[in-house]
């Protein structure tokens, strides 16, 4: 019997290939020269489609093969994929969450230590001999007894929640609305959060809905004083004016894992002090990973067997 035909949008590691490939007669998107051939050669019998959080899937690829059942993204995030053309064509759509729950979690505070401590700084300043030849480095601040405000207290927000109270950290949130079963206070308006804050953490899904929902106004009531840590999208911060406001003070500084147009960064931003910057880490350890590209393939195999699928979203 001949295996099914699926759509590989994107690269996977070897172990996801290779359980992919035992199922399915793969298609690799990627690859091909003229995609747009390629979509009217699978049109007739794909049904599936694998692709990553940063490449989805479009509508013109949604609507050029009309018998589309399941796309199975990898990553939390879906916003790559045309959701609205999905759910007008009938397509079921799955993620990867709680799987990486812990990781982005502990890169979080990651982040937030290296730049209250100034880890990076403090690193180059021994490495290039200042330590021995111009003494002390200088103090830094620490995050205990500080107020955290989380934007977007979802799996992983929880779990960036309790890991700050390991510090003593007071927790707050914002989000779309107030979550009765959660203790932490709630904010309906995110600018009245950030002016009580001294650290805001991001991690609400890209959207629409939340495009630049980190302006100008937010980052100002944060203040000198305050700190910006951004793991969910570059889309959802107004980088252009972080960037400004950094560079004149007037935000205290920011750990940020994602970027507006990554992995292009801006060199403006790279040349900050009061910045700690990583080329979006936030899941990317070997257990996590494996874990992540093992749903997409559990995913695709449950539907393949007329079982529930495990993680939809649409």
């Amino acid at each position: 019997m001949a295996k099914p035909d699926l759509l590989q949008v994107c690269p996977f590691s070897k172990p996801v290939t290779a359980a992919l490939d035992e199922a399915f007669t793969l298609h690799r998107y990627f690859e091909a020269d003229d995609k747009a051939a390629l979509l009217k050669k699978l049109a007739p019998t794909t049904r599936y489609i694998a692709t990553g959080g940063h490449h989805g899937a479009s509508r013109e690829m949604i609507e050029a093969l009309p018998n589309l059942e399941l796309i199975s993204s990898f990553g939390v995030g879906y916003d790559a994929v045309d959701v609205t053309a999905a759910k007008e064509h009938g397509v079921s759509v799955t993620n990867t969450p709680d799987v990486l729950n812990d990781c982005v979690a502990e890169v979080t505070l990651g982040l937030m230590l290296a730049l209250c401590h100034r880890v990076p700084q403090s690193d180059a300043y021994v490495r290039a001999g200042r330590w021995e030849s111009e003494g002390n480095f200088p103090l830094t601040e620490e995050l205990t007894g500080k107020r955290a405000g989380i934007l977007g207290l979802g799996r992983i927000g929880k779990t960036i929640a309790k890991l700050l109270q390991a510090f003593n950290m007071e927790v707050v949130y914002h989000g779309r609305h107030r979550q009765e079963d959660q203790p932490y206070p709630y904010y309906a308006d995110l600018v009245a959060m950030a002016k009580d804050v001294d650290w805001l953490v991001v991690i609400a899904p890209g959207s629409a809905s939340t495009q630049g929902i980190v302006n100008r106004a937010v980052m100002e009531a944060l203040g000198a004083d305050g700190h910006l840590v951004n793991m969910a999208r570059g889309s959802l911060v107004d980088e252009p004016a972080m960037i400004e406001l950094l560079e004149k003070g007037a935000l205290g500084g920011a750990a940020l894992d994602v970027f507006a147009a990554e992995p292009h960064v801006p060199e403006r931003l790279r040349g900050l002090e009061n910045v700690v910057l990583l080329p979006h880490q936030g899941s990317a350890t070997h257990k996590t990973r494996a874990a992540m590209g093992q749903l997409v393939v559990k995913n695709l195999k449950a539907h393949l067997a007329g079982e529930p699928l495990i993680s939809p979203v649409v």
